[in-house]
């Protein structure tokens, strides 16, 4: 057996650090993921992994991209000088002892729902979706720019569809996998994507289902990037009745579209012979699973039917507010209700670059008219949904970004908050999460944490931990090397469970 020194450190389960570099190493010899996943079962069997262990079946992501501000949301300093707490002003909520902006009275009414963390920190102040939501340990503005970098680590999302697809030895029947409300960095200007939310050395049959958004913005607004005022219609501020999602065409295998489809599926069904000899090969055989799951999903009314939202009552598409990120989010909650695993809902930049909560520019216009007053109904409606129908116990939910916002206002136009990475807050509820709790502190000013620092590895390690699956296993890259899911160190953070 090859044998990959590392250091003594005892995991979550009770296996040691050293154990698993043994296993993982060994994969290089012909133990294959199974092996692992039987290695983890075993060791989780004889520790007890306990403490949440699996209490969530599924989870719901929410990615606000750009980073909202920790002093215009939870972690408010009224004390402060103006120039760092600004003119929003805090209103007490149902958790005694954290108050909330102005702007989220409805979120104020349901706090004793949810974990506040205010201490999360790392040393990237950059847009990262990939350096928030994957092990990857390091993250410049290159590989942000470049989602094929092989630098890169999967996605959440990607890795856990990883995993439970080796569990449960195949494809599902319905999508495990799903993003909302449209390709990232789809709808933006400019012709370079943005990272993160992608499959990598997995390859891309593990990268998320996107949807496509059918619809119509209700308003436009002003927005500014640098010396730029441009006036869009963007549906993340107030979206028409009539919209709702589809599958989008992106997720089909390369240069097969809708209309293609079936006269590509009878030429398939022509080479099925001269196929077979190539059937033990594992990549041709990964081609034809996902080839298969894009005419199962194009085929069935079930996901069609869940990601209709219309088929809503109109009371409950009111409770998630009539704006794209709100109804996304009853997107996301019908898809598991109907059987997804996990499912991201994004907070995308529209219309113009460095938009959504990027608020370099105009910061307290658009706090106050874009982004605090949807985002107080999507989020309350959706715990509150969750919980109504008795699924919030079972549905992990995770309000996250990657970075948080200076605490000293900027001189730019209209005024703004910069990046900062140093201090800044998450939010999370259901699926073993603790109710009414508040983990960790920042100083007079949330620049700096001075209690409890968690780091977005750290917050990962949590979620994989809560799903059932070992935050410190480790992923077979395209060569069959074995990659740690996470960087050592990495830690579940206790304080969040109930």
């Amino acid at each position: 057996m090859l044998r990959v020194l590392g250091s003594e450190k005892r995991l979550c389960t009770g296996l040691k650090r050293r154990d698993f570099l043994e296993v993982g190493g060994a994969s290089l010899a012909g133990l294959s993921l199974s092996h692992l996943l039987q290695a983890e079962k075993t060791a989780q069997a004889s520790s007890g992994a306990g403490d949440g262990f699996g209490r969530a079946k599924q989870c719901i992501v929410l990615f606000l991209y750009g980073s909202p501000s920790q002093l215009e949301t939870v972690d408010m300093k009224p004390e402060a000088p103006l120039e760092i707490r600004g003119t929003i002003q805090p209103i007490p909520s149902a958790l005694p002892g954290l108050d909330v902006c102005e702007y989220w009275p409805n979120i104020a009414k349901m706090t004793d729902r949810i974990t506040v963390v205010r201490s999360m920190h790392h040393d990237y102040p950059i847009h990262g979706v990939a350096y928030a939501m994957t092990g990857t340990p390091i993250i410049d503005v290159n590989m942000e720019l470049s989602p094929g970098d092989p630098k890169h680590h999967p996605y959440f999302g990607c890795a856990v569809e990883y995993v439970d697809r080796q569990r449960r030895g195949g494809l599902s029947e319905f999508p495990q996998n799903v993003a909302l409300p449209f390709p990232f960095s789809s709808q933006r200007q400019g012709e370079v994507f943005r990272a993160g939310p992608y499959a990598s050395y997995l390859g891309t049959m593990y990268n998320p289902i996107w949807t496509e958004f059918e619809g119509k913005a209700s308003r436009s607004v002003k927005k500014t990037l640098r010396d730029m005022d441009l006036d869009i219609w963007d549906p993340y501020v107030g979206c028409v009745p009539d919209s709702s999602f589809r599958l989008s065409s992106t997720n089909m295998p390369e240069g097969l579209t809708l209309d293609r489809l079936n006269t590509r599926r009878t030429l398939l069904d022509q080479f099925d012979t001269a196929r077979r000899g190539l059937a033990k090969n594992e990549r041709i055989q990964t081609m034809n699973e996902f080839q298969q799951l894009a005419y199962s999903l194009l085929e069935s009314p079930k996901v069609s039917e869940a990601l209709d939202v219309r088929r809503e009552k109109e009371d409950t598409r009111e409770l998630y507010g009539m704006s794209l990120f709100g109804q996304a989010c009853l997107g996301a909650r019908r898809m598991v209700e109907a059987g997804t695993r996990l499912v991201s809902v994004f907070w995308d930049e529209y219309g113009l670059a460095g938009d959504a909560w990027d608020t370099h520019w105009n910061h307290y216009p658009r706090m106050t008219d874009q982004l605090l007053p949807p985002f107080d109904k999507a989020f309350s409606g959706l715990i509150l949904d969750l919980e109504q129908r008795g699924m919030l116990d079972d549905t992990l939910v995770v309000c996250l970004s990657e970075h948080g916002r200076t605490p000293k206002i900027n001189g730019a136009k209209g005024a703004g908050r910069d990046h900062w990475s140093r201090a800044y807050s998450a939010l999370f509820a259901g699926g073993g999460i603790a109710r009414g709790r508040v983990v960790g502190a920042t100083d007079k000013i949330a620049g700096d944490v001075i209690s409890n620092p968690i780091s977005p590895k750290d917050v990962l390690a949590t979620m994989y931990h809560l799903l059932g699956i070992e935050p410190h296993m480790f992923l077979p890259d395209r060569t069959g090397r074995p990659i740690p899911l996470l960087p050592e160190g990495s830690r579940v953070v206790h304080e969040m469970l109930a």
